[in-house]
């Protein structure tokens, strides 16, 4: 039988904690060097930058906070690309938890035909985002698109879609809810794996369908409601590939070797901070510049984070 580590020589001590340590370090290994290489480099040289003029070409120059005054005070799109990020996570987060809840609600109260509506409801998550992008904007287009043929048919005036600045942004709302697939399956995970006898419980005690929601499921949830959430929030932060895609495709700019396309068709209404970015560091070569901008997103999308993380102020409780 092995002598306990606390019982032997101190010496042997020592080389074991020194061993267990080793252990520890060797099995967190492989995440240290991913959180290294992926993320606390890019930060750090981020942050380096965002100091520096550099425009990728020649050696960086120190200029100390010249970026930073430029991107919060100067920047004349920074404004509306800022609103623009922020509206699209408050409201197609909000939309998409509704919609993805709701339809797991469905999903999982159908008798028959369950797998069908769950394969239905899912596949155009498995898109990828270019393709649903053109094909949502081809369906979507003032002249020849299908859904606004139908509605004029219908009597129903049809927008101009994403050609509209009041309509591009709720445009992109729809294509996200278009593909609502992947909260509806975690939601389903979630409601399934509320115990039934809470149900029949509170059936018994008078509780019809909305009291059983509110005192039954929704306590169980909101966890994932949470998680669901907060995902979003970083997620729509990050929002480029279909805004930016949408606009070049409504636009009816053909893109062509040196053709250099300003983002946020139309009127900027899509413009978003990510795109931003990218205009800024490879369209302009300001990377410092680029860098402060890419700071301002991280730093905002941490706040709305561990606002939304909190006991109180967010959607968990404090015993969660």
């Amino acid at each position: 039988m092995a002598t306990p580590l606390a019982h032997r020589p101190a010496p042997e001590r020592r080389r074991g904690r020194t061993r267990e340590r080793l252990r520890v370090l060797g099995f967190l290994s492989p995440w240290l060097i991913g959180f290294t290489v992926f993320f606390g480099y890019p930060l750090l040289a981020t942050v380096y930058f965002s100091f520096m003029h550099y425009n990728q070409i020649q050696a960086p120059t120190f200029v100390g906070l010249r970026n930073w005054a430029y991107v919060l005070g100067r920047m004349p799109l920074f404004g509306p690309a800022l609103w623009n990020t922020l509206w699209l996570v408050v409201v197609m987060v909000a939309l998409r938890v509704v919609f993805g809840l709701g339809i797991g609600l469905l999903v999982t109260k159908v008798k028959t035909g369950a797998g069908f509506f769950r394969t239905a409801f899912y596949l155009p998550y498995l898109a990828p985002p270019v393709a649903a992008t053109v094909a949502f904007v081809f369906l979507l287009n003032p002249g020849t698109g299908p859904v606004n043929e139908a509605l004029g048919a219908l009597g129903i005036p049809a927008p101009n879609w994403f050609n509209d600045p009041a309509w591009a942004k709720p445009s992109l709302v729809l294509l996200s809810l278009w593909g609502i697939g992947d909260l509806m399956v975690i939601f389903m995970a979630a409601l399934l794996d509320v115990p039934k006898e809470q149900y029949e419980a509170a059936e018994l005690d008078g509780a019809g369908v909305l009291a059983r929601f509110r005192y039954v499921t929704w306590p169980s949830i909101t966890p994932i409601v949470t998680f669901a959430v907060v995902t979003g929030v970083v997620q729509t932060m990050q929002y480029y590939t279909q805004a930016l895609v949408a606009g070049k495709l409504a636009s009816g700019v053909s893109v062509g070797p040196g053709t250099v396309i300003q983002p946020g068709y139309p009127d900027g209404s899509t413009l978003t901070v990510p795109q931003l970015v990218y205009s800024l560091g490879f369209q302009n070569f300001d990377t410092g510049a680029a860098c402060a901008l890419s700071l301002v997103l991280f730093a905002i999308a941490m706040a709305v984070t561990s606002l939304l993380m909190r006991g109180r102020a967010g959607l968990l409780s404090a015993e969660d």
